[in-house]
């Protein structure tokens, strides 16, 4: 007789959000057990693969598509929905819960009316109050309503996707790391002694997620890079982890280099900026370098991201906010808003910021990416996590 078990069923969405793409679930839907709900959120999206396809799963086999949320009705003042991410690890037993998605944040507001979580009107514009529990931050999303429902269609273009949707406007409160340390080492400007690479000039920066910026020219790039010129050079990929490694433990948030690049993988980013120049995008669009105010390219889970990551903006818009960092210094003085070029087109973000007595802060960021349900129903998994 069979010793297999049946499938089960768990309810989800399966969303777009900005760039990304994710399966949301609401907390009460899966196991309390934080190990259990691991394996079971692996499962769904089809990790660890060794053949790095996730094709047993519905993640889609890049950092941008393996990706989970879970969403849960807030007690905090203020909140609306606690909104927790993992990335998950394609070919490891991991989800990695050390940041948020910006992408996917743009979906949370939309799920959460879905499921009911927050009241929203029958036309105008729905606010719905975040709390991002993996970087402790208030997110605000506002989402377009007619009919009683959430306006999903539209004609807002966002490189990097392809058909146009409504627009959802996010305001990332307070983006920087708790007790004011923007920058942990106090620096705007730090030197990474990096074994194999040499020193590295980088900006190491808390804003949105955990960030590492250096310049292009440091790497022996110019910025307008897309990636098959990156993704396919072993060297270089190894010579960014390395620097992103030796940032994580400069920035205390990892006890080791092997720590960062086997338990830490999803923050912080390394993103890389150059002068601004024209380029063709990697879907064939022809941008003008005199529309844009600085390249820029972010590397996720190892490889080049083929847009821009929604916090990798946020910490852009600080670091343009603020003097001394390496964005600044590329831009050549500080913006309160930038356009700048990534491998799909171009990207418009913005901050307010201000200089306190305890340094630099930033009150907000403000940015538009929109979102859409891809799937409704339930997401199925073998009931024996190992068979």
């Amino acid at each position: 007789m069979s010793t297999w078990g049946k499938q089960i069923k768990i309810p989800a969405i399966y969303m777009r959000g900005g760039t990304s793409k994710g399966v949301f679930f609401l907390k009460e839907d899966l196991p309390t057990d934080p190990s259990v709900r691991d394996k079971v959120l692996q499962r769904a999206i089809g990790s660890p693969d060794p053949y790095g396809q996730q094709i047993d799963g519905v993640g889609g086999a890049t950092s941008s598509t393996s990706k989970v949320v879970i969403v849960s009705k807030s007690n905090r003042p203020g909140c609306d929905v606690d909104y927790l991410f993992g990335q998950v690890a394609i070919g490891q037993p991991l989800v990695d819960w050390s940041g948020n998605c910006g992408n996917l944040t743009s979906a949370v507001g939309p799920f959460s009316i879905y499921q009911g979580l927050v009241d929203a009107p029958q036309d105008g514009v729905a606010t719905v109050n975040i709390w991002q529990e993996n970087i402790g931050k208030k997110i605000m999303a506002h989402v377009l309503m007619k009919d009683g429902e959430v306006q999903e269609l539209g004609d807002f273009v966002l490189d990097g996707v392809t058909f146009p949707a409504a627009e959802i406007k996010l305001e990332f409160l307070d983006p920087g790391a708790d007790g004011g340390a923007m920058f942990p080492t106090g620096n705007p400007i730090d030197i990474l002694n990096v074994p194999g690479v040499g020193k590295v000039e980088a900006t190491l920066i808390n804003a949105g997620n955990p960030a590492i910026f250096v310049s292009a020219i440091s790497m022996g790039l110019t910025g307008k890079e897309l990636q098959r010129d990156i993704n396919d050079n072993v060297d270089l990929l190894n010579r960014f982890e390395a620097i992103r490694a030796h940032g994580a433990v400069t920035m205390g948030l990892a006890e080791s280099v092997e720590y960062a690049m086997t338990k830490r993988q999803h923050t912080p980013k390394i993103a890389f900026f150059g002068k601004p120049a024209s380029y063709t995008t990697s879907d064939g669009k022809e941008i003008n370098g005199e529309d844009i105010d600085i390249l820029a390219r972010i590397l996720s889970m190892g490889k080049l991201h083929h847009a821009m990551t929604g916090t990798g903006a946020v910490a852009i818009a600080a670091a343009a906010a603020i003097p001394g960092t390496i964005v600044s210094r590329v831009l050549g003085d500080t913006r309160p808003e930038l356009r700048f070029g990534h491998p799909s087109g171009t990207f418009k973000v913005g901050a307010e910021a201000a200089h306190e007595q305890a340094g630099w802060t930033v009150k907000k960021i403000v940015m538009s990416r929109s979102a859409r349900r891809l799937m409704e129903g339930s997401i199925l998994i073998p009931n024996q996590l190992n068979g």
